[in-house]
């Protein structure tokens, strides 16, 4: 039973708010926002998603910017709660075409429409884009697409050699194009969270995927689809077709997706909802190749001064790239100062030293498959240290996006549209996307 739902900033301003039943204290936004943002001062670290303040329970995720927040009094699931939050702005995402701070308040008769429609007297209705239909008769101000900022490399969808930028898909699922028509299209995204840990020396200890296929369409009439996977896919077993198979440890699939015909060649068929959906989650612990090694190294060269060395090869094609790439790492507690030394000839490098929490972070606009980056910070220490630098300093982190690549070789063969004539053709856009979930070099 939710008490109360409301969307805010990043500098805390209540966006949405609604009181479903009266029952929660007042400005409890604001107790919220207050405890999110000092939180470090108290512990280390973010704030979690599920918290307790004088008896009320605060559920919220981080969603393109913006805090979805639910609180509760009774003891109800949390991932029950979180999961209700994604799918709310998954919803609003899919009215609104795109979700950000200027879209909402244009929009917001909309979205108080659909929070009355998702959640009644605090009780659960339904979060279908597909179902609302029926009930949301507000029309969306579209947000024009010009004026928003540029989604980087990692957001072109492909298909064949032609190209599409990601900002096809902030459109509404309900709002037609210009002129009153609609533009048949279904756009889908494999986007994969990569975990890996590396020991000293730049070996794996832990590797692991979690994957998605999530879908986005916008096709009239309701077609039924057909979509191909890798013919050497094998769930839960190894002893499939040699080592060039994609074993997967397990996965589950969306409610509208048939799998009569998967066991024989891997083909999903489907008729898929209005608005994004993720059509299977896929999870790979078999070994597989990492986009990254990394190595660091960090060791005393004065009483009060030492040397860390931080080496990155991209273990990727050379026609493939990296962009925003960040490493950091943690350094000793009486570091006083550091001096980066970049290699020759770097370019789009940025280095910097957190004072605040000893962190030292090094991005990398943009690498090349292939490629091998160095950096070598001099530490100088505000006192003797006494005991292990190594103990104090590390490990090594690294986030990064590389678009048009996936480390398990998962791949979408083909995509069929069962309505289909030489007059009706759909453009079908697909779109491989990998990410760093948890990427960590110890020393």
């Amino acid at each position: 039973m939710i008490l109360q739902f409301f969307v805010l900033s990043q500098r805390g301003d209540n966006i949405v708010y609604r009181d479903y039943r009266g029952e929660a204290q007042k400005g409890s936004a604001e107790t919220f926002f207050r405890k999110v943002k000092f939180w470090k001062e108290d512990v280390e670290g973010d704030a979690p998603p599920v918290f307790n303040i004088d008896g009320v329970n605060y559920f919220h995720v981080k969603v393109a910017g913006l805090l979805f927040v639910a609180t509760t009094r009774v003891n109800v699931s949390p991932s029950l709660v979180l999961e209700l939050l994604q799918r709310i702005a998954r919803v609003i995402k899919d009215y609104l075409g795109v979700l950000n701070e200027d879209s909402f308040r244009k929009n917001f008769v909309l979205v108080y429409e659909l929070l009355d429609e998702v959640i009644d007297f605090g009780y659960v209705q339904t979060t279908s884009t597909e179902v609302l239909k029926s009930y949301i008769f507000n029309e969306p101000i579209v947000i024009d697409a010009a004026r928003m900022p540029p989604l980087g490399p990692a957001s072109i969808f492909m298909q064949g050699t032609k190209r599409m930028p990601g900002t096809a898909i902030t459109k509404s699922v309900v709002a037609n194009e210009p002129g009153g028509r609609k533009r048949d299209e279904i756009f889908v995204d494999v986007i994969e969270k990569i975990s890996v840990t590396f020991n000293s020396s730049g070996f794996i200890l832990t590797s692991e995927i979690d994957g998605t296929i999530q879908m986005k369409s916008y096709l009239s009439g309701n077609p039924e689809i057909r979509l191909a996977l890798n013919e050497d896919l094998s769930i839960g077993t190894s002893d499939y077709r040699g080592s060039a198979a994609v074993i997967l440890d397990d996965c589950n699939f969306h409610e509208s997706v048939h799998l009569d015909n998967f066991e024989v060649d891997r083909t999903l068929s489907l008729v898929p909802p209005d608005g994004e959906f993720p059509v299977m989650n896929y999870r790979m612990t078999q070994p597989f190749k990492p986009p990254f090694r990394i190595t660091a190294l960090i060791e005393e060269t004065g009483s009060l001064k030492a040397e860390v060395t931080i080496k990155v090869r991209a273990e990727f094609n050379s026609s493939t790239n990296a962009s925003t790439v960040l490493i950091q790492m943690p350094l000793p507690s009486l570091t006083a100062r550091v001096n980066f030394d970049l290699e020759p000839g770097a370019v789009g490098h940025t280095t910097d030293f957190k004072e605040t929490n000893r962190r030292l972070e090094w991005g990398l606009k943009k690498v090349v498959g292939g490629s091998e980056h160095t950096l070598r910070a001099k530490l100088t220490f505000s006192q003797e240290l006494h005991g292990n630098i190594m103990k104090e300093a590390g490990p090594v982190s690294m986030t990064f996006t590389i678009p048009m690549y996936n480390a398990s070789r998962l791949q979408v063969k083909y995509l069929q549209i069962a309505k289909k004539s030489k007059a009706h053709n759909p453009y079908r856009w697909v779109r491989y996307v990998t990410e760093a979930n948890s990427y960590v070099a110890r020393l």
